[in-house]
């Protein structure tokens, strides 16, 4: 099977679809608001010390851009990466992925705020806005690191399975130059780390009645260097086992292993059949794109000799 590219589709803007565009109004439209009335901020966005009774800010915080370069890079992400995700994963599974990951990447943030402002004691942490749709876009580059892990993107001709590690330290590296990127930090790192546990074990395939993605391509030391993956694979196996154990026993019972044998779609080779099909669907759609392109230009040369 041949390897869909990122790349040589007709058109940076086509093939966006109906659903990501309405998110993007969704985040324009949220940016506006807060620039006309700078007071919704209070009501919308994460404030650790007003989450309580405000607790729809934990759902709300994600959707509201504050800044113009936020709510450009978040709205060309979710255009440009939504498109290529929302075909093979569905509509409604695409949905579920952002609502999932927008709320408990929120969690993580309240609980990271009133974590430092107990060891800290600085007020700063309970009373910061905290919001913005960059942890899904996290989520979208671990779901491109799923799917064409080993597609390289054009000019640079780095492998997208690094893009997630990629984004993580380049914003830790911009946080030495400008203070205010490390608030984005805790976002991307949860946003990266809730989407990874999502696709690894909760989304469920709807071809196989399976959950998660559990091949050795997608463990979580594959999103550090080789020669360090000795050392994270232990401590992964006791958070795997801390947290998953009752998952585990779960899918046991409904036919993923028996014994020490494993049955057939519970191991790495249906793991890469998943993703080959998800490839493949790419493919098929990038092809598509490709001939409707052709086709109009043919039409407009065909007007144009009229």
């Amino acid at each position: 099977m041949s390897t869909p590219t990122l790349s040589g589709v007709s058109g940076p803007f086509s093939g966006i679809t109906k659903l990501c565009k309405g998110l993007a109004v969704v985040l324009i439209s949220g940016h506006i608001l807060v620039q006309l009335f700078p007071s919704v901020v209070t009501y919308l966005a994460l404030i650790p010390a007003r989450t309580i009774p405000f607790a729809w800010n934990l759902i709300t915080a994600g959707y509201i851009e504050q800044s113009v370069y936020g709510v450009v890079v978040s709205t060309f992400g979710l255009l440009f990466i939504g498109k290529l995700l929302q075909p093979i994963w569905g509509s409604r599974e695409f949905l579920k992925f952002i609502f999932v990951v927008n709320f408990l990447t929120s969690v993580c943030l309240f609980i990271t705020a009133i974590a430092l402002y107990y060891i800290s004691r600085k007020e700063i942490y309970l009373y910061m806005p905290l919001s913005g749709f960059h942890g899904v876009i996290s989520g979208f580059l671990v779901g491109i690191k799923q799917i064409v892990p080993d597609q390289e993107l054009p000019l640079i001709k780095i492998k997208t399975k690094w893009l997630p590690s990629i984004a993580i330290l380049l914003c830790v590296a911009i946080s030495f130059w400008r203070l205010e990127a490390a608030a984005y930090l805790p976002t991307i790192i949860s946003g990266t780390y809730i989407s990874w546990i999502y696709l690894r074990y909760w989304q469920t395939k709807p071809e196989t009645k399976l959950r998660g993605d559990p091949s050795e391509d997608f463990a979580f030391s594959t999103f550090f260097p080789e020669f360090l993956r000795p050392v994270i694979d232990p401590i992964a196996s006791i958070f795997h086992r801390i947290l998953c154990g009752r998952s585990d026993a779960s899918n046991d019972a409904h036919g993923y292993a028996l014994g020490s044998e494993a049955l057939p779609g519970s191991d790495s080779i249906e793991a890469s059949r998943r993703r080959e099909r998800g490839a493949r669907a790419l493919e098929e759609r990038l092809a598509a794109e490709r001939l409707a392109a052709a086709r109009s230009e043919l039409q407009r040369d065909a007007s144009e000799n009229v």
